[in-house]
């Protein structure tokens, strides 16, 4: 096995304590840690001060998908057992792929019933990995439903209970379909985003509708053996222009989170320019990967051994990473998808 492709290289000791539980107020007074991409220094900052690590001409490029109230609860037509579906994503037709929790409760032919009987779900299959196909009846349109009887899918390592479910979307969300947020844009607010423009700053947005499959431990030894989930993107030719228009100009794009750099980096630069286009990626970043769009990175701190601290690796470079994550247990930054952010730039 060859220096860095080990899981284990991607280790570190974290005390449960910092994992976050719940986000900070105002969203943009969590902490930064800024990384300098050439020498590896680092600075501690807040979130706010990202406005400074910036100049006019640069281009953030945000992911706008939105969060589905996604976890749903309910009972089984026959015998009222409960019964728990996680969604994962839609395979059109009004049927999706869910995870079901307990499994025994959602054998197929199961008609399944959800709050008030606005919603039901005929059990149709069984999948990948032990997931279920399922096709929902409602009527009325059923985003509204999900609003109203959904929770949010939050990851399983944040055990408090949110009060108010907006705050694990961004403030710029718009596209639902994603079963997980892209936490690094959750530190910024309204005013931060205009504050920014009025500095020059360019704002793009893409769509990855982030799925659970990214978020999925590795279990392999070797993460070359190690597959990917795909997830759905679109690049529009609003944002490719602004792309470009900032790499002719000698400027920075700067993704705000790893599924914003994945969507970049699956279209990729050819011939110097990068186009709109859409479909569904199972990129996976890890060093040795060379980089085509991507000149900054802004992210949180992630798990142990898992893809994403990989692609941070791959962006940075392992040891500059792993230096930064020693520092933020050092200084007790706050960790995971509530937690602090990471600049590299």
């Amino acid at each position: 096995m060859t220096p860095l492709t080990k899981t284990s290289d991607y280790f570190y000791d974290l005390p449960t304590e910092l994992i976050a539980q719940e986000p900070i107020e105002p969203r943009d007074h969590s902490r930064l840690l800024l990384m300098d991409k050439q020498s590896g220094e680092l600075q501690d900052k807040r979130f706010f001060d990202i406005a400074d690590c910036l100049e006019s001409g640069d281009t953030l490029i945000l992911n706008d998908s939105r969060v589905l109230p996604a976890r749903i609860y309910g009972k089984r037509q026959i015998s009222g057992s409960t019964v728990e579906l996680l969604l994962l994503h839609t395979a059109g037709n009004d049927e999706w792929e869910v995870l079901a929790g307990p499994g025994r409760h959602a054998k197929v032919g199961d008609t399944l019933i959800f709050g008030d009987g606005q919603l039901t779900a005929k059990v149709l299959d069984i999948v990948n990995e032990g997931n279920r196909l399922v096709k929902f009846s409602y009527e009325g349109n059923f985003y509204n439903i999900l609003e109203e009887i959904g929770q949010m899918p939050l990851p399983p390592y944040i055990t408090k209970k949110l009060e108010n479910q907006e705050r694990y979307q961004t403030v710029y969300s718009r596209e639902v379909g994603s079963a997980a947020a892209p936490t690094a844009g959750l530190h910024f607010t309204p005013e931060l985003l205009e504050k920014l423009k009025n500095k020059g700053v360019n704002i793009g947005f893409v769509t990855l509708h982030v799925g659970l499959g990214t978020f999925r431990p590795v279990k392999v030894d070797n993460i070359t053996d190690h597959k990917m989930h795909a997830e759905h993107y679109e690049l529009s030719e609003e944002t490719a222009d602004l792309i470009n228009r900032t790499k002719a100009a000698g400027k920075r794009v700067i993704a705000v989170g790893t599924t914003s750099c994945r969507t970049l980096e699956s279209i990729g630069m050819k011939e110097g320019k990068i186009e709109a286009k859409e479909g569904w990626t199972e990129i996976f970043i890890y060093p040795g990967y060379t980089f085509s769009v991507l000149d900054g990175l802004i992210t949180n701190f992630h798990l142990p051994e898992s893809t994403l601290i990989m692609l941070v690796s791959a962006f940075a470079g392992y040891q500059p990473t792993m230096n930064a994550y020693k520092h933020a247990v050092k200084e007790q930054y706050r960790f995971f998808s509530f937690g602090d952010a990471m600049a590299i730039l």
